[in-house]
């Protein structure tokens, strides 16, 4: 689990085809690693990658083939920038929200603009996951908690402080640029709890309006 707060930005360092995956190097910069060991997990830019070794200057994973075709990982090069952030313990603040480091979807930057000493970003997410991005809830993006400050359709906007900007990749965003996107966990959870005994049928995909309805949400 993650808290969405970056840690470091770091470089890739290289990226390998290993049997069919991939295997990434990082240069993790200022990230601290004197308490990692083999086997620990880092968010990189939001997705989960286990720890299989550590070269002295960042640390090496393997990443699969599910992971490359629902992330923008797949894009990375040699010298490309990363967020990163360590697991958290349970002495760590939890100062962004609670972050599993599965990635959702892939959503695009559609316009960016300056808004006083901030930027404002439009972001559009996958049709598929608007439902679970509600205005002044939370999102992550590339690993970054951030607040939705408002919702239309299947795009979202946020406005990034200086502070973000810096510490984030966000700054190098531009009109087209690709994101790791994770919708709050308790939205994913309660739509599955509302499916009900529906939930065990293979043919249950989400909720439906039928559903609400029989469930009393929806009254005619």
């Amino acid at each position: 689990m993650f808290t969405g707060i970056i840690q470091a930005i770091g470089r890739v360092a290289s990226l390998a085809s290993k049997g069919g995956d991939l295997r990434l190097t990082i240069q993790s910069g200022q990230l601290d690693l004197s308490d990692v060991v083999l086997g620990d997990s880092i968010a990189t830019n939001g997705i989960c990658l286990t720890v299989i070794d550590l070269p002295g200057d960042g640390f090496s994973a393997d990443v699969s083939r599910e992971t490359t075709s629902l992330t923008t990982l797949h894009k990375l090069q040699p010298g490309s920038q990363v967020n990163l952030e360590k697991a958290l313990t349970l002495n760590t603040r939890l100062g962004g929200h609670l972050v599993s480091g599965h990635v959702d979807g892939v959503g695009r930057i559609v316009q960016r603009k300056d808004d006083g000493r901030s930027v404002r970003f439009i972001v559009e997410a996958p049709d598929e996951l608007a439902r679970y991005i509600a205005h002044k809830g939370s999102i992550c993006i590339d690993g970054t908690s951030l607040t939705v400050n408002g919702v239309e359709g299947a795009r979202f906007d946020l406005n990034i402080v200086p502070h973000t900007l810096k510490q984030t990749i966000m700054e190098a965003y531009r009109e087209g640029s690709e994101v790791n996107l994770e919708v709050d966990q308790i939205a994913r959870y309660l739509e599955r709890l509302m499916l009900g005994d529906q939930a065990a049928k293979p043919s249950a995909s989400g909720l439906t309006e039928a559903l609400l309805q029989a469930r009393g949400f929806i009254r005619t």
